[in-house]
């Protein structure tokens, strides 16, 4: 269960594939497929285009694969939010400049926290990339600031999961929001734990080995 946190409070709950009919909080640029020949570079390759060009080599190397695999894997273990998301929880004030959010993410070498305001709820989140348009940053010391607090720049609203989260939901989620951790809430809507990518590479790692395809 996903929720969406903005500075209002929470504006929208339900499912991923609720989630996937939100408008985005930030999109970037479609990225054009490219193509090396030789020592040149063809931009503008269709996907299709591409793999037709070798032959269906693509597809014969999938098939390949899978039959090398053995056909009775054992399935690992599923996970949710609350067996690997972090407990101890760094967060920024709306209200704080983008100074002091900087040296937060950089004296804990985390690279996003999430955003509270005075009443302790969720209104954003807060990452290095937001931080780096409102900041030059020369030989790790802050210059030329500007003057600019969180609630500036951070990203909002936010997607939230709750603890029973699936992790594979939660990382589509990542992947579609293009976002580097989700934050997660209790029944309460209270701010209780946090994921990052880091958290769930970590858990695909981890032995017994996670199930990714149930």
């Amino acid at each position: 269960m996903f929720t969406i946190y903005g500075l209002s409070g929470p504006i929208f709950q339900g499912t991923l594939e609720e989630l996937g009919r939100m408008p985005p909080v930030m999109a970037r640029d479609p990225v054009t497929p490219v193509r090396r020949i030789g020592d040149q570079v063809e931009a503008g390759i269709a996907p299709e285009a591409s793999v037709a060009a070798t032959g269906g080599l693509s597809r014969s190397a999938v098939e390949a694969y899978q039959a090398m695999m053995p056909q009775n894997l054992e399935r690992g273990p599923l996970y949710h939010a609350q067996q690997i998301m972090q407990r101890k929880l760094i967060i920024v004030n709306s209200r704080d400049n983008v100074t002091h959010a900087w040296r937060t993410l950089v004296d804990h070498q985390i690279h996003q926290a999430p955003v509270i305001d005075d009443s302790y709820r969720l209104v954003g989140i807060v990452s290095e990339r937001n931080l780096l348009t409102k900041l030059n940053v020369a030989d790790g010391r802050v210059r030329d600031v500007l003057a600019r607090s969180v609630s500036d720049v951070m990203a909002t609203p936010v997607v939230a999961a709750t603890v029973l989260t699936d992790i594979r939901r939660i990382a589509r989620v990542m992947l579609e929001r293009d976002v580097d951790g989700v934050p997660i809430v209790n029944d309460n809507g209270e701010l209780i734990g946090f994921v990052s990518r880091g958290d769930i590479l970590r858990a695909v790692v981890t032995d017994p080995p996670l199930s990714v395809w149930r």
